[in-house]
C-alpha cells in the first residue's frame, strides 16, 4: 500500500461560506467565554482542554454524529468514571492513563456515543489531581454550558440543525 503526499494533503471538509465560519467562531468564544465566566464565578478550573476541543466541535462541526448532545454528555461520563478510577486505584502511573484513555475510547464506541475530546479526560485527571469530585463537576458544568449555548446558538441565521434528527429506519 502507497502512500502519496497528495492524499495526505487533500482536503476532506466542503467548503463553506465565510459568514458561517464566523458565525462558528463567534459561538466558540461565547461558549468558552461562559464557561470562563462561570469559572470565575465559581472559582473552580473549569478552563481544561477537553472543552476547548468540544467547542470545536459544537460550533464548527454540529452535523457531526461526534458533536450530538448524547454524544457530548455520555462520553464525558463515560472518561469521567474511568478517569477517576484509575486514578483512585493508581495514582500517578502513566501507564494507568493510557489504558484509562484506551478504556475510555473502547467503551464510548461500544456504547455508540464516541466524543473524541473525552478522551483527554484521563490525562486531565492524572496530570491536575483534582478530586474526583471537582472533575465531575468541572465536566458537567462544562458541558452543559457549551451544549446549553450550542442549542441557542444555531437557531440563530444562518440556521443549523442540532441537534441532528435521529435516523429514521
Amino acid at each position: 500500500m502507497r502512500c502519496h503526499v497528495r492524499s495526505l494533503l487533500a482536503r476532506h471538509e466542503p467548503s463553506s461560506h465565510v459568514g458561517l465560519h464566523l458565525k462558528s467562531g463567534v459561538g466558540a468564544i461565547a461558549g468558552i467565554g461562559a464557561v470562563g465566566g462561570l469559572a470565575a464565578l465559581t472559582g473552580l478550573s473549569l478552563l481544561i482542554a477537553p472543552l476547548g476541543a468540544t467547542a470545536v466541535l459544537l460550533f464548527g462541526q454540529p452535523e457531526s454524529p461526534l458533536a450530538q448532545p448524547i454524544n457530548v454528555f455520555a462520553g464525558y461520563l463515560l472518561a469521567t468514571v474511568i478517569a477517576v478510577t484509575a486514578a483512585l486505584f493508581f495514582p500517578g502511573a502513566w501507564l494507568a492513563a493510557a489504558v484509562a484513555v484506551g478504556a475510555a475510547i473502547a467503551v464510548m464506541m461500544a456504547l455508540r456515543v464516541t466524543h473524541p475530546p473525552a478522551g483527554a479526560v484521563p490525562l486531565v485527571a492524572f496530570a491536575q489531581p483534582l478530586q474526583s469530585g471537582s472533575l465531575f463537576l468541572t465536566i458537567l458544568l462544562g458541558a452543559v454550558s457549551l451544549v446549553g449555548l450550542a442549542l441557542v446558538h444555531h437557531r440563530i441565521p444562518p440556521r443549523v440543525q442540532y441537534p441532528r434528527l435521529p435516523l429514521q429506519p
